[in-house]
């Protein structure tokens, strides 16, 4: 039998995890019911966070990339928090579906807030589930090219080529045209454009343009260059050259490189290329009168 003084104890530790905090509902919640709410809380918290570092391991094991690994685990952790929420609030005793009930107009106007939020919930999952974007791939999205680095459950976080960081919806990759450059080939065919004055040796300027490019470094040599004629313009006669690379992300400094090369065998050979310029050519009557004007003395002041 337990001394007096250790029954006097546990009585009064019962007492105060009886006290009354709040009542909710028509249920009173105690600090007991609290406690136990919260204990449940924590562990949710903890069982999530370890779910979502299990995912991620199971996934680098397995090879699936951080995009499906971070969308999976995402998903867990927080299903996992929904429902340890739930079980605590049974556990004070809170009835959800009376909860529910009562917040309907407020769940309503909580939904339309949420909104873009499941919006782009499902748009991840969708990324998830095609696979049409992974990480370090290169895209052109609403108008910038630029690298993905990293896929969350929301948003992708991409990379542009001036080292700017910037948070895309998963909504907008989901649901707008994206051009993916690495999807299936990583090989990318980029061109330069220049113009030669109409009095240039055509056949002299063709093999030119097709020598640079096929000596440029930095091009893919399974592909032959492509040379064309495009335009006669009003003031030059258009080529265009096409050459394969294979990093699309460094497209800038290949295509810097072949217009570089350009003009160096331009420079090298005579060959001119052109300018916008305009010959104004008047009649007969109109020069007569200018000549006539230009042939006057000129009065001098005073005279």
């Amino acid at each position: 039998m337990l001394p007096p003084s250790v029954l006097l104890a546990d009585t009064g530790v019962f007492k105060v995890l009886d006290t009354k905090l709040v009542e909710v509902g028509g249920t009173t919640i105690t600090i007991a019911t609290a406690l136990s709410a919260a204990i449940i809380i924590l562990f949710s918290v903890w069982l999530a966070k370890i779910t979502r570092r299990t995912v991620r391991r199971v996934s680098d094991k397995r090879g699936l990339g951080e995009g499906t690994s971070g969308t999976v685990g995402g998903i867990l952790y927080y299903l996992i928090l929904m429902a340890g929420l739930g079980v605590a609030l049974q556990t004070m005793g809170i009835d959800l579906a009376a909860l529910f009930a009562a917040g309907a107009i407020f769940a309503i106007g909580l939904g339309f807030a949420m909104q873009n939020i499941a919006q782009n919930f499902v748009s991840g999952v969708i990324l998830l589930t095609e696979r049409a974007i992974k990480p370090g791939d290169v895209l052109y999205v609403e108008g910038h090219v630029v690298k993905v680095l990293q896929m969350g459950i929301r948003a992708t976080i991409v990379q542009t080529r001036d080292g700017e960081e910037i948070i895309v919806p998963n909504s907008v990759l989901a649901q707008s045209s994206v051009k993916n450059y690495t999807l299936d080939d990583p090989r990318f065919r980029l061109h330069a454009s220049v113009g030669v004055t109409y009095g240039s040796d055509l056949r002299q300027v063709r093999a030119r343009l097709e020598q640079v490019a096929r000596d440029l470094p930095q091009r893919e040599q399974d592909r032959d260059p492509e040379v064309y004629l495009v335009e006669f313009g009003d003031n030059a006669i258009i080529y265009e050259v096409f050459i394969w690379v294979s990093d699309p992300w460094r497209e800038r400094s290949a295509r810097s490189a072949l217009n570089e090369a350009i003009w160096w065998a331009f420079k090298e050979e005579g060959v001119v290329i052109a300018f916008p310029q305009l010959d104004v050519h008047f009649d007969d009557d109109v020069a007569r009168s200018l000549r006539t004007l230009g042939k006057r003395p000129v009065a001098r002041a005073g005279s």
